[in-house]
């Protein structure tokens, strides 16, 4: 086996015996960027003489017996989105294809402060506007699976890298199922925790209400040690929850009986991939065997999700990316006056998608509209969440697909972008609710393709939902996979 085949679990492991250096792991690793990047497009940006310096750094303070964490000197990439201090941060954009940030965003710097080795920035959907990694400056993602193929969006490099040892483990943010639906698409296990349990400070901005942090990586044992390193409080961000953080790994334990799992009827609609609906409704039936209680469920307002959130997200969208106008920083078109500076550097730097929804939410933000969008939108959002409140007092978590397909032809919904919303019908519902939600494979489709299942759990308690995957996923095979590149 080479390095950068190991999960998290196993490198750290080996890293702290002394049997394999950061050095030898993070060179692996770069090689394998190297080898797998011109099938993938997954990185914008390699940052190799950062990633060999680092390690370096890690491999000293072990050979002096320093204490280090379980992520020092393991190889990460970042989502395009995280401000990192010194290198350059896009959001996949033309319009900040220039922009260095000054700082670190939280995230950042608490991985800095677990030592971990950032091997590069991954592609993304254009400021993660998008459900398939075809709206990105840098071009689209391919699926490791088959390249012909979309690894899902917006995170979509973050899960094509994980799922083809580009790295052991990746950050990526979900706004309505960008982490999820990718690690359901490319096969790798990605979490979603609950609003407000990682801090937003140093993420660039899409929904404000909706924009959450959360991991990929090979196993649900490697998701909840990144997922610790950067949960808590932050006095920076105003949303960040004030609660204490569990360690995580003491929950994932292999007995599931006594606990009462959900199926909401309205996640198995018509028009979904028979072989999705199959391997889901086995995942149940397994987990059924392993002693937990399966109960029915309704969550009746799901039908108006998909509406409710393109609204939500673009007013939003459109009042964070106000700020992007060429005059303080980023690209910045040629003019003669300051209305053509702004009117052409808008028009030139934003790509296709950003500007339908810049335009959609402006529209429901505007006088004599917003009352009849935005509000009410925001009233249905509370219903949705009033559907979950009422159901977790039934059950102990909720059991789901993750996406009504696996993944689809890159090209095959871009001319349509109601097709490609409702990609997420299934993953949105959560972020309007503020949920935790984590996704593991369960399955292949007949094509070979990965299939995620999908387990939503209460507000903070993202330790339940790590049980269940983990118990899950120790009696069955589906995440030992590899697709062959």
């Amino acid at each position: 086996m080479k390095p950068y085949e190991l999960t998290l679990e196993e490198a750290s492991k080996k890293l702290s015996q002394k049997k394999l250096s950061s050095l030898e792991l993070t060179t692996s690793v770069l090689q394998r960027i190297k080898e797998t990047q011109p099938k993938l497009n997954s990185f914008v940006l390699v940052t190799e003489e950062e990633a060999l310096r680092t390690a370096k750094i890690v491999d000293e303070k072990r050979a002096k017996g320093q204490k280090l964490s379980s992520l020092a000197g393991i190889p990460i990439g970042l989502k395009d989105i995280f401000l990192t201090q010194g290198i350059q941060t896009t959001c996949c954009s033309k319009i900040l294809s220039n922009f260095i940030p000054p700082y670190d965003g939280t995230v950042v710097r608490k991985l800095k402060e677990n030592d971990f080795v950032l091997v590069g920035k991954l592609n993304q959907d254009e400021f993660a506007m998008g459900s398939s990694n075809e709206n990105s400056f840098y071009g689209p993602v391919k699926n490791p699976w088959d390249v012909e193929r979309t690894p899902g969006g917006s995170s979509g490099g973050s899960a094509a890298a994980v799922a083809s040892d580009q790295c052991l483990g990746a950050f990526g943010t979900d706004t309505g199922g960008s982490i999820r639906q990718p690690a359901s698409l490319s096969g790798v296990v990605g979490m979603k925790p609950t609003y407000g349990r990682v801090s937003r400070y140093g993420i660039i901005a899409f929904a404000s209400s909706l924009d959450q942090v959360g991991p990929f990586g090979k196993s649900v044992t490697d998701v909840a040690l990144l997922l610790h390193a950067v949960s808590g409080h932050d006095p920076q961000d105003s949303t960040s929850a004030n609660l204490p953080v569990p360690d995580y790994t003491q929950f994932l334990k292999k007995d599931v009986k006594g606990l009462c799992i959900g199926v909401p009827k309205e996640y198995f609609m018509e028009g979904m991939q028979p072989s999705v609906e199959k391997a889901t409704r086995e995942a149940i039936a397994h987990i059924k065997k392993m002693g937990a209680k399966i109960i029915d469920l309704s969550l009746p307002h799901t039908e108006y999700a998909v509406p409710t959130y393109y609204l939500i997200a673009t007013a939003e969208a459109s009042s964070n990316l106000a700020r992007y106008d060429g005059v303080k920083y980023g690209y910045r078109a040629k003019a003669q006056t300051l209305q053509e500076m702004y009117r052409k550097t808008r028009g030139e730097g934003f790509g296709r998608e950003v500007k339908r929804r810049i335009i959609l939410g402006t529209f429901v933000l505007s006088s004599g509209y917003y009352d009849a969008y935005y509000k009410k939108a925001s009233q249905v959002r509370t219903l949705i969440k009033k559907d979950f409140e009422e159901a977790f007092k039934k059950c102990d978590l909720i059991v789901t697909p993750t996406s009504p397909t696996t993944a689809f032809k890159l090209g095959e919904k871009v001319n349509d972008p109601l097709q490609m919303y409702l990609s997420d019908i299934f993953t949105i519902s959560t972020n309007l609710a503020a949920l935790p939600g984590l996704v593991l494979p369960c399955g292949f489709d007949e094509k070979n393709l990965p299939i995620g299942l999908q387990i939503l759990g209460p507000h903070f308690k993202e330790e339940a939902l790590f049980h269940l995957a983990y118990a899950y996923e120790q009696s069955t095979d589906w995440h030992t996979r590899k697709p062959k590149l």
